[in-house]
């Protein structure tokens, strides 16, 4: 059997690397993505794989990503969504979306995007990095996307992983007949630089003495790792959240269809992706 193609997106460092450093122990072929380009050819020359700097607050870059990705790789097995993390003061992208919003959402909704056909012909699956905030803090406003009014960086966090949890849903009620299943996840609190930069108060769980509390980056790539290395509709339900390898309860706005469709809708408009 062919070795599979793995992509993970935010792969340089924390559960992304972990991830990376798991799969490449199983024989797959691992794909790292990064925005730093030292760290992220760091992991890749450790694990003799492939590896793309890309800067997902630039959605030129994430097309660029896309693009290359579609000429190197003829098969893409698995794509893990996995960049992401909490911001400081609100700011706009040079695409003209707030920072949070774009670097957890819109960009890895335009990397999917542009990458469906070979998922599709892959009959690959879709692992989206989620969080438990999209319960504790999140509470999407379909017409302020962007957060133009009453921001916060926890409120535009919480927002985004609720955003990952409905791209989860739609995607796999337009896409899972035709071979691609997905799932969303939480990592649990996980000892990395997550929240380095960021004004939240959460930047203290990540940076002072209340870090030896959290798990370690292995530990919380465990159920990234598992919905990448079983077999949905027998392992695991796609379309659906999970937390420790168990379906969860999510936001009660994550049920909401409507929401869902209008969301991909609304992202499709903002990143000015070609419709699929």
């Amino acid at each position: 059997m062919s070795k599979r193609t793995i992509v993970i997106t935010g792969a340089s460092d924390g559960i992304g690397a972990a991830a990376a450093r798991n799969l490449s122990r199983r024989g797959d072929n691992v794909v790292i993505v990064g925005r730093s380009a030292t760290k992220t050819r760091q992991v890749a020359d450790e694990l003799g794989a492939d590896f793309f700097v890309a800067d997902f607050a630039v959605l030129a870059e994430v097309r660029a990503l896309a693009a290359t990705l579609l000429e190197r790789y003829p098969r893409i097995d698995v794509l893990a969504n996995n960049a992401g993390g909490i911001m400081g003061a609100r700011q706009s992208t040079v695409d003209g979306n707030e920072k949070t919003f774009q670097v957890n959402h819109l960009a890895p909704f335009l990397l999917t995007s542009l990458l469906m056909d070979r998922l599709v012909q892959s009959h690959a699956t879709v692992i989206n990095t989620s969080s438990a905030a999209n319960s504790l803090l999140g509470n999407l406003v379909i017409g302020d996307l962007n957060a133009t009014s009453g921001y916060s960086a926890n409120k535009a966090y919480g927002d985004a992983k609720l955003a990952n949890i409905l791209f989860t849903t739609e995607l796999h009620r337009r896409f899972h007949e035709q071979g691609v299943s997905t799932a969303a996840f939480h990592p649990g609190g996980v000892a990395t630089g997550f929240a380095t930069g960021s004004t939240s108060v959460m930047r203290l769980v990540y940076t002072t003495w209340l870090k030896r509390f959290l798990k370690t980056p292995e530990q919380g790539a465990d159920t990234l790792v598992w919905l990448a290395t079983t077999k949905p509709g027998v392992d695991w339900v796609s379309g659906e959240y999970y937390d420790k390898r168990t379906v969860a309860k999510a936001n009660k706005q994550a049920d909401d269809a409507g929401l869902a469709r209008e969301l991909w809708e609304r992202s499709l408009d903002l990143v000015a992706a070609p419709v699929v």
